[in-house]
């Protein structure tokens, strides 16, 4: 008569062979995982500025105002970003020192629309990588703003606008993340170009 023997069972060393295994793939696969992550965003923050500089040009053309886009410091070293509109009329000039401009709370006070206007849109930069991973830097020195005329333009009447934004990746992302930037040229188009490289390579930054 035939019997069936019981499953045999694991034993108490096999299943620790089994948790050191799991816990040094773990070990290693966290880490990898966690620097892919960063470097993905790292690669992608130039969008992130290049999102906010097309939407001020685009808005000032569809309201026919004035707007500008403004840079503010970051709780992690990036810069936070954010779009304003203002409608010239006589006792408001849309300057960078004077003007009712939009606030986050309240459409400027020349809206057409009126309360039911455009509100200014603020973007965090809290998800890009900090400023130890991912260095920005403006040119010229100093600079943080863009304004924009009607037609989309960049008003030149207003000195100090930011013409570029660098990205270098810090030591620890070098080798995954290529230094990037954004630049605006007069017309007010915002493009990403590669600082690591000089015309007439069609991905130079402009001079």
């Amino acid at each position: 008569m035939l019997q069936l023997r019981a499953g045999r069972g694991y034993t108490l060393i096999e299943l620790m062979v089994g948790v050191a295994i799991l816990g040094s793939l773990v070990a290693v696969g966290i880490p990898n995982m966690t620097n892919w992550v960063v470097a993905n965003k790292a690669k992608a923050a130039s969008e992130f500025y290049l999102e906010g500089l097309s939407m001020a040009r685009r808005q000032a053309v569809t309201h026919n105002a004035r707007s500008r886009f403004v840079l503010t410091p970051g709780s992690n070293g990036q810069f936070d970003w954010q779009v304003d509109l203002c409608f010239p009329a006589p006792g408001n000039p849309c300057t960078d020192n004077a003007g009712n401009w939009s606030t986050t709370t309240a459409a400027s006070s020349g809206d057409p629309e009126g309360a039911a206007g455009f509100r200014s849109v603020l973007r965090a930069a809290a998800s890009l990588p900090s400023s130890n991973l991912l260095i920005p830097t403006v040119a010229p020195d100093g600079a943080n703003a863009v304004y924009y005329t009607e037609l989309g333009w960049v008003d030149t009447t207003i000195p100090d606008r930011l013409a570029q934004l660098r990205l270098d990746p810090s030591a620890a992302l070098a080798e995954d993340v290529r230094a990037a930037a954004v630049a605006v040229t007069l017309a007010g188009m915002a493009s990403k170009c590669d600082p690591a490289v000089s015309a007439p390579d069609s991905r130079a930054c402009p001079p």
